[in-house]
């Protein structure tokens, strides 16, 4: 488990560098007192661990820019990659003071040891296109969703894949939620896709991963319940982490085929491959109508059914 006495911790990612595990997290002052200030104000901090149990803190990750920049307000969720160079890519989020932070854009950070990151260029790496994607209006969504994307190998070596947390242009618009994707040859210079699943029950998928598990592709994010379309709050889904089963890890994605992964308050979770299996870690959200902050203790998971179960005698534990 990995708790900051005095910052809020949330959604991570993670990157092994053939030694020990490295968690990358989104993190702000519990000085704020109200949580929901947290997300305005986030960082990208960064421990070390040998088992996915006990962290080490390192110095944080990456800040937000100096303004005026697309990324002056505040650093979110990405991911991290090692080019065939030896170069660490981190991707990740950004949002602007001049747009109130309404507006979501993509950028890259490079690393030789994944302590020290540099930012590429001062302009966004990737932005929405409004060929496919909703652009912010004011009206059908709270913001422009383009963010948190992860970045991995096309399987037949044709690049390299990301996906986004992002919106369609149309469509009700509490259900508008869909896997947004970009493609680029080099990690460099990406083209927007048209996305990899239709709108189907989600106002948004956030924090979207592939993995094979027990060779079978799998899609996994999440959604908090306020944000499904109403017939899937009713009956409560057992958890706010969504798997889907897929024939490929570049998709297409049938979101009408998502299943709950039981656990309390578990968001933003990634799967961690380790000799042992796979793992799930993320964050305990809301417990008893508190905010808790803090990362999880690794839960071993496997598939069933075309969906992840726990093989934990309880995953809920901490």
């Amino acid at each position: 488990m990995l708790r900051l006495p005095d910052h809020w911790v949330w959604d991570s990612w993670y990157a092994h560098d053939g030694n020990q595990h490295h968690a990358f997290f989104l993190r702000a002052s519990r000085a704020l007192i109200d949580p929901e200030r947290r997300h305005l104000r986030a960082s990208i901090g960064h421990a070390t661990s040998a088992d996915l149990h006990t962290w080490t803190l390192q110095p944080d990750a990456l800040v937000h820019a100096d303004a005026p920049a697309w990324d002056d307000m505040a650093t979110w969720t990405g991911s991290v990659i090692k080019a065939a160079n030896g170069t660490w890519h981190m991707f990740y989020t950004g949002i602007s003071r001049a747009e109130n932070g309404l507006i979501q854009r993509i950028g890259l950070a490079t690393s030789d040891d994944l302590i020290t990151w540099h930012r590429q260029g001062d302009t966004p790496l990737v932005e929405a296109d409004a060929r496919w994607y909703e652009k912010y209006d004011g009206t059908a969504w709270f913001d422009e969703a383009w963010r948190d994307p992860f970045v991995f190998a096309d399987p037949d070596g044709d690049g390299w894949h990301m996906l986004i947390t992002a919106r369609a242009r149309e469509g009700a618009p509490e259900e508008r939620g869909v896997i947004g994707h970009a493609r680029s040859a080099d990690l460099r210079t990406w083209e927007v896709q048209p996305p990899l699943s239709k709108p189907d029950g989600f106002g948004q998928l956030e924090v979207p991963q592939v993995a094979v598990i027990d060779g079978q592709p799998l899609l996994i994010f999440c959604c908090h319940p306020p944000q499904l379309a109403p017939r899937l709050r009713e009956p409560k889904p057992a958890g706010s982490m969504w798997a889907v089963p897929a024939d490929s890890i570049t998709g297409p994605f049938d979101i009408g085929l998502a299943t709950p992964f039981k656990h309390n308050s578990l968001y933003a979770a990634r799967l961690v491959e380790t000799g042992s299996g796979w793992q799930l870690i993320g964050f305990r959200d809301t417990e008893n109508d508190r905010f808790i902050g803090e990362l999880t203790d690794p839960i071993p998971v496997i598939i069933r059914d075309g969906g992840l179960v726990s093989t934990a005698n309880n995953p809920n534990q901490h």
